[in-house]
C-alpha cells in the first residue's frame, strides 16, 4: 500500500512542503481473522496500516468490496482497520477538508493504493484460515516513548497519578498466532504507544517509521522476507494505542538555538514554538533513531512472542455504533449535564509539537488569539456563540464542525467498536486518546464487563486501545488536560467533555456485550463524500532523458571507496536516468534492487522494502530530467560477495499512451567482511 512517491504530500504534519520524494521502505497492510472452529459462529477481521490513520471513506469502500465478495460476513461491526500512524506516508486519502488542505485535496492514487492493500489483505486472511491456536503475553518496552506534554499530565488528579508508575503506557500486549496442524507461528500482532515521528517534517522518503521498521525487524528474522511469498509467510504487526501525548524522541525537547530545555508549560523558545524540537536516540539521525526506537518494540515483541504460553479460550464478540459526536448528551457529577460540541480547533493546534512544530505565532497553551488571526478566522467561518460557550476554555481558532464548503471540514457521525477475543477485549476507537485518557477508559470498560458479566470476566480481562481505528477525529484529552490547552486539547475536537462521551458510549457497547444484548444500529451513518472530492494535485509529467540516453543508464556508476571494496557500514550510491515513479507505484515491486552473483547468475539479495536501501527520487540541475538515486548501506549481514545495483521504473510518452518499462544495472562491485 505505498502510494505514489514522488509529488505527494504526506500525512501527519500538515508540513506541505513535505512531498514525496522516494522510498525509505514499503508501507504494507497487516491482518488478522479469528473465527469459531465451526465457521458457523462469530467472526471479526483486524487490519493494522502503516499509515497516518484510518480513514471513514477507505473503510465505507472496502466494506463495499468485502460485501461484494463475502455477503454480509464483514460489515462495519466485525471490521476494524486501524492506522500505526506514521508520519512519512502519502496523504491524499481521507475525505474531509481539514485533513487534506496540506495535500492539495483527495488523491487517488493514495486512496487507490491503501484500499487495494487492505481488500487484499482481508481477502489473504480469509482464505488462509486454519485451525489454529492463539496465545496472549505482556510485557513493558523500555525507552521507547515519553510524554510530550508532561505539564498537561500533571493536570491530572494526583491521587490517579499516584496509580501509574510513569506518566505514559510502557506496557506491550501481545497475541501470537500459531497453526495446530504444523505447530508453526504463522504470526503476531501487539498493541503499544508511541508516535509515528521518528521521522521527522523534513524527510521526504516513504517510511513506516518506528512501527513500520519493527515490523520489518520482526518479519524477516522469522521468515526471511515477507515479500518472497514462499507459501510460509509470517505476519508481524505493530499496532497504535493511546498514543496521544506519547513521542518516540525520547532524549527530550531542547532549543535549537541554544540547546537548553524548551519551556516546561508551552513547549516553546523564547516564545518560540518553531525553536523547540523533540530529539530521538539516534539524534541528529532520524533514520538512526528509526531504527533504535524499532528495535526497542522489536525486542520486547520477540521476547514476549517466545514466552508466550498462555493460551486464549472462550467467546469471539463484537459492537459496533455509530453516534453523532457533536451533540451527546453526558452525565456529570453532582447530577449535571454537559454536551459534546461541533468540532473545533484551538490555537495550541496551530503550535504543533516538540515532533513537528507548527506555525510561527502560536504556542501551546494559548488561551487567547489575536486579532489578525480572529479576521483571518472570520473571513473562513465566524464561530457561533454556541461553539464559543460549549468548547470553552479553547478559544475556537478553526469552528472546522460549522464549516461545509465546498464539504465538510470534519466528522460529524464516528464509530465505535468493541472486539473481543476470550479474555482480551479491543477497544476500536477513531482517534488519538491521551495516556490518561487511554486508562480512563480502559478502566471503565473492564469494569462494566467485570460487573454485568455474571462471572464470565475476571480480574485476567486485558483491554486494549486499537487507537487511529476505522476512521479519524483527531484527539481525546481529558477534561483536566483540556483545561491547559496544549496541543492534545486543542485538537480535541467536540468539546471538554469529549473523554466522558467516549466513556458513556462504550460503557453501553460493553454492557450490551457482558449480557448478549444486541445494539440498536439504526442510527445516523458516516456520509461518502467520494463524489465531491477536490484535487490540485497535478499528473506527473513525462521528462525524457537527454539526447542519446535511455531509460535505465547510469548518470553515476557506483562510488568505489578508495580501497576498491566496500565494507560492513560502508554507503554504495549510483544515479540513474529515470522517470516519475507515479506513472507505476510498482505495487508488489520494486524500485531498486541489489543483486549478488552466485556462480553464473545475479540473484536479489536486497529491493526497496529493505531496511538498508534507499530508493531516492529528484530532479537534475535543469529541473527537465527524472533522476533515481540508490543508496545501500551494507549490513552487517550481508555476505562477503560481488554485488550490483538495478533501478526498475516506468514511462509514459504522453497522458495517452500506455505504459513502457524500462531497466537499468550498475558495474559490479565487491563487498568484503573487513
Amino acid at each position: 500500500m505505498t502510494g505514489p512517491a514522488e509529488g505527494v504530500n504526506m500525512m501527519g504534519y500538515a508540513n506541505i512542503q513535505q512531498i514525496t520524494a522516494g522510498i525509505h521502505f514499503r508501507l504494507r497492510a497487516r491482518t488478522f481473522i479469528v473465527a469459531e472452529e465451526s465457521g458457523k459462529g462469530p467472526c471479526f477481521a483486524f487490519v493494522n496500516l502503516d499509515a497516518g490513520m484510518a480513514s471513514q471513506l477507505v473503510t465505507i469502500k472496502v466494506l463495499e468490496r468485502l460485501k461484494a465478495r463475502y455477503g454480509d460476513l464483514y460489515t462495519e461491526e466485525n471490521v476494524a482497520i486501524s492506522g500505526t500512524h506514521t508520519h512519512a506516508g502519502p496523504a491524499g486519502y481521507l475525505q474531509y477538508v481539514v485533513y487534506s488542505v496540506t495535500s492539495l485535496g483527495f488523491i487517488q492514487q493514495s486512496f487507490d493504493a491503501i484500499v487495494t492493500a487492505i481488500e487484499q489483505s482481508i481477502s489473504q486472511a480469509h482464505e488462509s484460515l486454519k485451525v489454529g491456536s492463539i496465545f496472549i503475553n505482556q510485557g513493558d518496552v523500555e525507552n521507547a516513548g515519553i510524554n510530550r506534554s508532561p505539564s498537561a499530565y500533571l493536570m491530572n488528579p494526583a491521587d490517579e497519578r499516584a496509580q501509574y508508575a510513569n506518566d505514559v503506557d510502557t506496557q506491550m500486549t501481545l497475541l501470537k498466532f500459531v497453526n495446530d496442524a504444523s505447530g508453526k507461528s504463522i504470526g503476531a500482532f501487539n498493541w503499544f504507544a508511541t508516535h509515528g515521528t521518528s521521522m521527522s517534517k523534513d524527510n521526504t522518503l516513504i517510511s513506516g517509521d518506528n512501527k513500520g521498521a519493527a515490523a520489518r525487524f520482526f518479519e524477516d528474522c522469522q521468515r526471511s522476507k515477507v515479500r518472497k511469498n514462499d507459501g510460509s509467510l509470517f505476519t508481524g504487526a505493530f499496532c497504535q494505542s493511546n498514543v496521544g501525548d506519547v513521542t518516540p524522541n525520547v532524549l527530550g525537547a531542547f532549543c535549537i538555538d541554544s540547546g537548553k530545555p524548551c519551556d516546561f508549560n508551552r513547549s516553546s523558545c523564547h516564545g518560540n514554538d518553531l525553536l523547540c524540537v523533540g530529539r530521538g536516540p539516534g539524534y541528529p539521525d532520524e533514520i538512526r533513531s528509526t531504527k533504535i526506537i524499532g528495535e526497542r518494540q522489536f525486542k520486547t515483541a520477540v521476547d514476549l512472542f517466545n514466552s508466550a504460553h498462555e493460551r486464549i479460550n472462550g467467546k469471539i464478540d463484537y459492537r459496533h455504533v455509530y453516534l453523532n459526536f457533536t451533540d451527546i448528551e453526558v452525565e456529570l457529577e453532582g447530577n449535571q449535564v454537559g454536551r459534546t460540541c461541533p468540532a473545533a480547533l484551538g490555537p495550541g493546534f496551530a503550535a504543533g509539537t516538540t515532533d513537528g512544530p507548527g506555525a510561527f505565532g502560536f504556542q501551546q497553551g494559548d488561551t487567547e488569539i489575536n486579532i489578525f488571526w480572529k479576521q483571518l478566522r472570520d473571513l473562513l467561518k465566524k464561530p457561533s456563540q454556541y461553539q464559543e460557550t460549549c468548547q470553552q476554555p479553547k478559544p475556537v481558532l478553526l469552528s472546522t464542525g460549522e464549516m461545509f464548503e465546498p464539504y465538510a471540514w470534519a466528522p460529524t457521525i464516528l464509530p465505535i467498536q468493541i472486539l473481543r477475543l476470550g479474555r482480551l477485549i479491543i477497544l476500536s476507537v477513531p482517534g488519538e486518546f491521551t495516556t490518561m485518557a487511554g486508562r480512563r477508559l480502559r478502566k471503565a470498560v473492564k469494569e462494566t464487563l467485570i460487573s454485568n458479566g455474571n462471572g464470565e470476566f475476571g480480574d485476567d480481562l486485558q483491554v486494549v486501545i486499537a487507537g487511529l481505528t476505522n476512521t479519524y477525529s483527531q484527539y481525546i484529552a481529558t477534561f483536566e488536560e483540556y483545561a491547559q490547552q496544549r496541543y492534545e486539547a486543542a485538537s480535541t475536537l467536540y468539546g471538554p467533555h469529549t473523554l466522558l462521551a467516549y466513556i458513556q458510549e462504550f460503557k453501553k457497547l460493553a454492557k450490551a456485550m457482558a449480557t448478549g444484548e444486541s445494539i440498536n444500529t439504526t442510527g445516523p451513518a458516516p456520509p461518502d463524500l467520494s463524489s465531491v472530492q477536490k484535487s490540485f494535485v497535478l499528473p506527473p509529467f513525462a521528462h525524457p532523458p537527454p539526447p542519446g540516453i535511455k531509460f535505465g543508464d547510469m548518470k553515476e556508476d557506483v562510488n568505489l571507496p578508495a580501497g576498491k571494496s566496500f565494507k560492513k557500514g560502508d554507503r554504495a550510491n549510483a544515479t540513474f536516468w529515470s522517470a516519475n515513479p507515479r506513472f507505476d507505484l510498482l505495487t508488489e515491486g520494486t524500485f531498486a534492487v541489489i543483486e549478488r552473483l552466485e556462480g553464473e547468475r545475479w540473484v536479489p539479495a536486497y529491493d526497496d522494502d529493505d531496511f538498508c536501501l534507499y530508493f531516492k527520487w529528484k530532479l537534475d540541475e535543469t529541473y527537465s530530467h527524472d533522476l533515481a538515486a540508490i543508496e545501500w548501506e551494507v549490513p552487517e549481514d550481508a555476505s562477503p560477495g560481488i554485488y550490483r545495483m538495478r533501478h526498475f521504473g516506468s514511462f509514459k510518452k504522453t497522458k495517452d499512451s500506455p505504459t513502457e518499462y524500462f531497466t537499468g544495472a550498475s558495474s559490479a562491485f565487491n563487498v568484503v567482511d573487513k
